[in-house]
């Protein structure tokens, strides 16, 4: 029976890592081609970039001044920081007040956060920018309040899980020594839930720094472009794409994005199991 298992689990090591390879090889192609000539990269997308198909930085300094990337950068670095901010803080305290105020008004407000996962975007695309512009949040800092409308729902949710799990006496101990419901939260109930913040800064993070439509239609692209539209505009006309400089760029896009998750990844199974444990 010993030797089965272990044969079973031989051959699911060696399955899910040839489909760990195949899901790396986008990448890996796309950092190989960023190093070829642009004939090159349509014409032989797999081969190794040597001899005359090698430009060397070439690209990344062509895409880098056509796109306005540090610019971007910037943008997109503010915009992701500011979300997650605000999105841990708010929809960490309201899934405090949901668990611990149980009353009609918060079990409704708990079911509409839930309701906001599973409404299509294209529902709400036209009335988002309507709204959007009426209220001249077309800015980064506009867009930072759009992402804490469109994050709280899986927020608030897992939230939620994790706050069931806190033994109220904990919070009753803080409030007999003279804490007030503020100084509870955030002395007391905010450091237990540092694992579900963990997580959730992590998945906020790769979905707003990689997002490319809520930026494209809300923002106003005279002004700001985020890294994601930056790599669009090398769209030229009547299709025409500067393939060099766009693999380039995109490689300095995913790289903060790749070291970001490789450095959190330990965080995101210990915080959803530790929102799992009550119901």
């Amino acid at each position: 029976m010993g030797k089965k298992n272990a044969a079973q689990n031989m051959a699911m090591t060696i399955f899910f890592s040839l489909l760990s390879i195949l899901w790396l090889c986008p990448i890996a192609l796309v950092v190989l081609n960023s190093f070829k000539k642009k004939a090159y990269i349509s014409r032989r997308p797999f081969a190794i970039p040597t001899d005359k198909m090698f430009v060397g930085l070439e690209n990344y300094i062509n895409g880098i001044e056509k796109t306005g990337f540090f610019e971007a950068f910037g943008w997109t670095l503010f915009i992701t920081i500011g979300s997650v901010f605000i999105i841990i803080l708010c929809t960490s305290m309201c899934a405090w007040y949901i668990v611990r105020v149980k009353n009609t008004f918060t079990s409704i407000f708990y079911y509409l956060c839930l309701f906001s996962m599973i409404v299509p975007f294209q529902m709400v695309m036209f009335p988002l920018s309507k709204i959007v512009n009426m209220l001249k949040l077309n800015t980064p800092w506009g867009l930072i309040i759009v992402y804490l409308g469109f994050g709280a729902g899986l927020s608030v949710f897992m939230f939620t899980g994790f706050v069931k799990s806190i033994p109220l006496e904990i919070e009753e101990a803080a409030m007999i020594d003279g804490c007030t419901p503020i100084h509870t939260f955030f002395d007391v109930v905010l450091p237990i839930m540092k694992p579900t913040c963990v997580t959730v800064a992590i998945l906020q993070t790769m979905w707003i720094w990689n997002d490319y439509l809520l930026p494209y239609l809300n923002l106003d692209m005279k002004r700001f472009k985020t890294v994601s539209i930056a790599i669009q505009y090398l769209r030229g006309g009547y299709g025409s794409i500067d393939m060099g400089a766009m693999m380039g760029v995109l490689v300095l896009a995913i790289i903060p994005i790749i070291v970001f998750y490789l450095f959190c990844q330990k965080y995101i199974i210990e915080g959803v199991v530790a929102g799992a444990v009550k119901g």
